[in-house]
């Protein structure tokens, strides 16, 4: 059972929806961000970053209180407002030949901490602390948490009707992305939507692990604090993005790694060989096809590697990213702490391996890690069983831009 609810958004004037949405800042490089909050002053960016022009900047509470001033400044100009009847809202973003359509709503903090919305990824405490007091101090979600669900048909009918309609928002941003939305105020369609969620068992996260986890922590700490807490108080949800399972684009993490341990390429081949059938390939490029096959390209060539068989004791330790990290990465090249070491990067699926291939040539890395995408049915095992899979083993679309609507956590 999913507990889904509509809400009032605070969201920007149709004019300015195109001006105001953002990827998150941490995308941005700095040349880029510094043009986007010079020369666009309604970007949500400028929330984020409230005193991007002071030689010294705030941080911890300070900085999210200025975040909480930057965020009423906008309402207080008219960038934003807030819708006045509680709604729904359909989000969708066409991206090359694939669109993602999805509803935002508000999801129930206690189908988190009752195993209703399953996980598949572990979350750092310090991060987890941090985002719970920005959420604690600006008293606001801004962008959802990316959830799926097992396809509905009558769900899915409501947002073809839907969409049909001309949409409050349409615009294309320079990604070539082209983003359209819809608000549902009318209470039939919302109870609808609200009782089908209801007959769903379990919904999963795809993205947004940290931002859950900081939600649930700040509403124990308000609950802990006021033992007679309204249950229907907003900070008693997140704002999240609910996207069927067949809508959903999962694509593979890569890795690049250094060599820091003096091993020869051909002592690395020989140690890989214990547990993994290796082939040399000729072609320019080499992607994994089989069944637990991933290609390494090193020093001008590539290679297949197919894991050898063995009996796995869980889903997430047969998924190729563990199956590297066991009997390669560890073991081998000494990274132990893929979160936090150094020598390995990660490059998501969307980055051609012409990119990797000369990352590799050029010397900045000595090896090539190419993995396949982990399939839908397999995440939500992991999921299901509580296992947790090893860092960047997925990289799912959509991306979702902040500001477009804003989850207000106070009852007001």
């Amino acid at each position: 059972m999913a507990i889904i609810r509509s809400f009032k958004a605070v969201r920007p004037t149709r004019d300015k929806a195109n001006l105001v949405a953002s990827r998150s800042y941490l995308s941005y490089s700095d040349e880029t961000l510094k043009e986007k909050l010079d020369n666009n002053p309604f970007t949500f960016l400028h929330i984020i970053n409230p005193d991007y022009k002071n030689l010294v900047k705030s941080t911890g509470v300070e900085k999210f209180k200025l975040v909480k001033k930057k965020f009423q400044k906008f309402i207080n100009e008219g960038i934003f407002f807030q819708d006045k009847s509680d709604s729904l809202y359909i989000y969708q973003q066409t991206k090359e030949n694939r669109i993602y359509t999805g509803i935002i709503a508000a999801t129930s903090i206690d189908d988190y901490k009752n195993g209703n919305i399953k996980i598949h990824e572990q979350t750092l405490t310090k991060r987890k602390e941090m985002f719970k007091d920005y959420l604690q101090t600006t008293a606001f979600n801004a962008e959802p948490v990316l959830l799926t669900y097992q396809d509905n048909t009558n769900i899915n009918s409501i947002i073809q009707e839907k969409i049909e309609e001309r949409a409050e928002y349409e615009f294309t941003t320079t990604n070539k992305v082209l983003h359209k939305f819809w608000n549902i105020t009318d209470k039939e369609s919302i109870n609808t939507i609200t009782k089908e969620f209801e007959k769903i068992k379990n919904i999963y996260i795809a993205d947004g692990h940290h931002r859950s986890a900081s939600s649930s922590l700040l509403c124990k700490n308000i609950r802990e604090e006021n033992p007679n807490y309204n249950p229907e108080d907003n900070f008693n949800f997140f704002m999240s993005y609910l996207i069927a399972e067949s809508n959903l684009n999962i694509l593979n993490y890569n890795r690049l790694v250094r060599k820091t341990n003096s091993i020869s390429n051909k002592e690395l081949i020989d140690k890989i060989k214990e547990n993994y059938n290796i082939s040399e390939k000729n072609e320019n490029f080499y992607s994994p096809i089989v069944k637990y096959e991933i290609s390494m390209y090193l020093s001008g060539k590539w290679y297949s590697l197919v894991a050898k068989k063995r009996n796995y004791q869980s889903t997430a330790e047969s998924l190729d990213p563990s199956i590297l990290s066991k009997y390669i990465l560890a073991p081998i090249l000494g990274i132990k702490d893929e979160k936090t070491d150094k020598n390995i990067s990660f490059y998501d699926g969307t980055i051609p391996l012409s990119v990797m291939k000369k990352k590799v040539d050029s010397g900045e890395y000595d090896i090539a890690f190419i993995l396949k995408p982990i399939d839908i049915e397999s995440l939500k095992k992991v999921s299901d069983n509580n296992e947790i899979m090893p860092p960047k083993s997925t990289y799912i679309e959509p991306k979702l831009r902040s500001g477009l609507t804003i989850y207000k956590l106070e009852s007001k």
